[in-house]
């Protein structure tokens, strides 16, 4: 561990020599904005989950917007893959550039920092199913809690559109907003044949929709500070986008579950809401993040990311078996003991989450 000087707070050791040497010129917002939304992703799924086993002994994770009143507005502000996914945008057309658009280059560099950790991931699971199999196990662990694959639909999706950089970016460079207009109904169009009981047309929308949300990042990348009025104006089309959508066109007001496969326009609609929030605090948020400690803890998350996102899933499951052989499993229903749980599903998975941290780290860092 290393000591920041003069703020008394420990952070992991290298982070502090990786946080004194960031260029000055660099958005910081960004990196603050991604380890945000992988805090929330984390929090979400140990903490604000229905976690519990079904009828037929496989482990569900329902979530209980549908049960609180007005929980799907939290989804409004809690469902952070569409930033995330602007937030990639905009490290992507970066590094493209830092490529010298040389599509072998900019695709080893990333596959290097996307594929790393998930191999290890993978590999790790392999020796415990394997264990468990010579151990006596009739069934796979994942088949009793496959939550621990949600990681794999976000990264399946999020290679898809860093593999498209080559091309997309090529796009954003010569014609940005006619890009951005041909995506959009592209989305229209592929959204239309959904819903014309084309179903296999659901997988091409959802496509299209993350590649336009990414495109958002390629945006932000070339405007990284606009005046309030228009960040607010951004902000303000992203809210109205969101009610026509789900108030007149008979969308889901939640944005986790329904709008997610297939993904719908509302999750577009939702990235250009956070799009304009995230610019409209984005003097704010640079004096804050140009104090040292802030921003040593957000150089602490980046710097280990995706090892955080692969294994938290993980690192859940092995609390709540742990739980489960203890008597103590959690129902399904938001009462007040699973209010009163909450705390501890946020220490105890958080602890395992730390031990496995530690231990496949180095994987991401190499």
């Amino acid at each position: 561990m290393a000591t920041g000087r003069g703020d008394g707070h420990r952070a992991p050791d290298g982070v502090a020599a990786l946080a004194d040497a960031t260029p000055p010129a660099r958005d910081r917002l960004v990196d603050a904005v991604r380890a945000a939304a992988i805090v929330v992703v984390i929090l979400w799924h140990c903490v604000g989950s229905l976690t519990h086993r079904g009828a037929d002994g496989v482990v569900v994770m329902p979530n209980p917007v549908d049960a609180v009143p007005m929980g799907w507005a939290a989804t409004w502000v809690l469902q952070v893959m569409p930033a995330f996914f602007v937030v990639g945008g905009f490290a992507d057309l970066a590094g493209w550039d830092a490529a010298g658009h040389r599509a072998g280059v900019f695709l080893r560099r990333r596959a290097r920092r996307l594929l790393v950790p998930v191999a290890v991931w993978v590999g790790a699971w392999i020796v415990v199913e394997g264990v468990a199999t010579a151990a006596g196990a009739s069934t796979p662990l994942v088949a009793w809690f496959p939550g621990v694959l949600t990681p794999l639909w976000f990264l399946g999706v999020y290679a898809l559109v860093t593999a498209l950089v080559p091309v997309t970016a090529g796009w954003h460079r010569r014609a940005p907003a006619p890009t951005l207009g041909a995506l959009v109904l592209a989305v229209a169009v592929a959204e239309a044949l959904r819903v014309a009981a084309l179903p296999v047309a659901g997988w091409l929308s959802s496509a299209l929709v993350w590649v336009l949300v990414h495109q958002l990042g390629y945006l932000w990348r070339d405007r990284a500070r606009v005046a309030s009025g228009v960040a607010l104006a951004v902000a303000g089309a992203g809210l109205g986008l969101l009610v026509v959508l789900t108030g007149v066109l008979g969308y889901p007001r939640t944005m986790v579950g329904a709008n997610l496969w297939p993904t719908t326009p509302a999750v577009a609609a939702l990235a250009v809401l956070q799009l304009g929030l995230v610019a409209l605090v984005a003097p704010a948020a640079d004096r804050l993040l140009r104090r040292r400690r802030p921003w040593r803890w957000v150089v602490a998350v980046n710097a280990t990311a995706m090892t955080l996102f692969v294994w938290h899933m993980t690192a859940f499951a092995a609390v709540f078996l742990v739980v489960e052989r203890l008597g103590a499993a959690p129902g399904g229903v938001p009462d007040a003991a699973w209010v009163l749980a909450r705390p501890f599903w946020l220490v105890a998975p958080a602890v395992v989450l730390a031990v496995l941290v530690a231990a496949f780290r180095r994987a991401e860092r190499w």
